[in-house]
């Protein structure tokens, strides 16, 4: 599985890239033909500035979660409890007939 991390008007550091990294490593457990996994970091102007957008490739989909919160870790960890819910429900779609 493939992993890109973007951040858009600054620089991560590589302690948040490597929690990300961890977290999005889990995925595959849920969804084993995960390709690929790219996640975009940006600062917004409003209070809970932090957002988070994750975008995983599975077979024949793209899924795409998008969280704001006031700390990336935060909507990291939403994003990726969203994400096995999702990846689980296209794994049943997929097997069904």
């Amino acid at each position: 599985m493939d992993i890109r991390i973007q951040s858009l008007k600054f620089d991560a550091d590589q302690k948040l890239i490597n929690y990300i990294e961890k977290k999005l490593s889990k995925l595959p457990k849920f969804y084993d033909e995960v390709s690929k996994v790219e996640v975009v970091l940006s600062l917004l102007p409003d209070y809970e500035n932090k957002k988070v957008k994750v975008m995983v490739d599975v077979p024949g989909n793209q899924i795409v979660v998008e969280r704001h919160s006031d700390k990336f870790e935060k909507a990291v960890l939403e994003c990726v409890d969203v994400l096995k819910d999702l990846l689980v429900k296209a794994k049943e779609k997929r097997k069904e007939p």
